[in-house]
């Protein structure tokens, strides 16, 4: 797969300055941060989807069970990764 973005050789990065290395590191951490929540964004609504909506979508709207549902089920996945969150930060500080 070829991509048409430049690739950095180390001899570019190199000439970076420190100031420069890091901003270039913030960048590429935001953009991983960013790929992983599209990821999961994709991920949560082939779920609900799958789930929710069972028949052929009508005049472009979903009926009020289907919305019913879809909102359930994103509310049960955030509430899901706000208690596995928490979890991990209470295991980082060792409670």
């Amino acid at each position: 797969m070829e991509s048409n973005v430049p690739s950095l050789e180390q001899a570019d990065l190199d000439r970076l300055n420190d100031k420069d290395k890091a901003e270039l590191r913030q960048f590429i951490t935001n953009e991983q941060q960013r790929t992983r929540i599209q990821g999961q964004t994709h991920a949560l609504t082939d779920i609900c989807w799958k789930k929710c909506v069972t028949g052929s979508v009508k005049n472009g709207q979903l009926d009020k069970g289907e919305q019913g549902c879809l909102a359930n089920c994103v509310d049960r996945f955030l509430d899901v990764n706000l208690l596995t969150m928490r979890h991990l930060g209470s295991m980082r500080q060792g409670s």
